[in-house]
């Protein structure tokens, strides 16, 4: 039997699990998905490895962590964070970030094409830096708003011919964008925006990273406006959609995963 799991702390309330054990029994997988909550990220990588774990996914806090520990792929490097480890080799473990993949395949999912349009990621942090390196390397021309705009041009720095603004400017910035991702925090806890209502409109394809609610205040008013809404929980599902199919090298059943997922939202 192979042993996959998650790497986090807190990890009690993730999804995960039951995603991938819908994926190793639709497809009749021998295999396990349990969770670890560790101290350091190091000396967990290597017990793992050690234990002969297959494949971990990294969530808060020991994406960035991970990094040091493992052979990055060019997009985990860039992004500067690792919440996917792959064991399947003798030599270093793997690190990659499917994150970035759960964004483009979020927008796939929806028919919205990126590539030559003009998208605003709201937020500097971890979910955002995925964000913005997937519209850019999907071809579309990256425009990040975030409150500390020092935080938004350092993460601007990072992406080929990205910009950087305050949260003041989102009105302008959006009025000719053609998507929009929220990666922030903002509509989990209450029901608000980071995005005044004002500036959306029919023509955006918009993402909101919070999946708890599936429906945020956000998506509901870009909804009213005309907008593609993309709730969070698709963007959950296709980074450990993409995880799957790196460690097994088969193809994942997106269907009977979302199903799942969706269940337990």
């Amino acid at each position: 039997m192979d042993v996959y799991g998650l790497m986090g702390n807190p990890v009690g309330h993730s999804l995960s699990p039951p995603m991938h054990e819908a994926a190793y029994d639709e497809l009749d997988v021998d295999a396990r998905y349990v969770t670890f909550e560790p101290d350091d990220a190091g000396a967990a990588i290597e017990a793992a490895r050690t234990l002969g774990v297959r494949g971990l996914n990294v969530t808060i806090p020991f994406k960035e962590d991970a990094l040091a520990h493992v052979e990055p792929d060019d997009l985990a490097a860039r992004i500067g964070a690792v919440n996917t480890i792959d064991f399947r080799d003798d030599a270093t473990p793997t690190g990659h970030n499917t994150d970035a993949e759960g964004v483009r395949r979020s927008f796939e999912r929806h028919d919205v094409a990126l590539d030559g349009r003009t998208a605003v990621v709201v937020g500097a942090g971890g979910a955002a830096r995925a964000a913005a390196f997937a519209l850019s390397d999907a071809g579309a021309t990256v425009r990040i708003a975030n409150r500390t705009v020092s935080r938004a041009q350092s993460l601007a720095d990072d992406v080929p011919g990205a910009t950087a603004d305050g949260l003041d400017a989102l009105a302008d910035l959006l009025a000719d964008a053609d998507a929009l991702v929220n990666a922030t925090s903002v509509g989990m806890e209450e029901d608000r925006s980071p995005v005044p209502k004002g500036a959306l409109h029919g023509d955006l394809a918009v993402l909101d990273a919070v999946y708890r609610p599936v429906e945020t205040r956000l998506l509901r008013e870009a909804a009213e406006c005309g907008a593609t809404t993309i709730d969070g929980a698709w963007m959950l599902l296709y980074q450990g959609v993409a995880a799957f199919e790196l460690w097994t090298g088969r193809s994942a059943p997106v269907e009977r995963m979302n199903a799942v997922l969706r269940r337990r939202l």
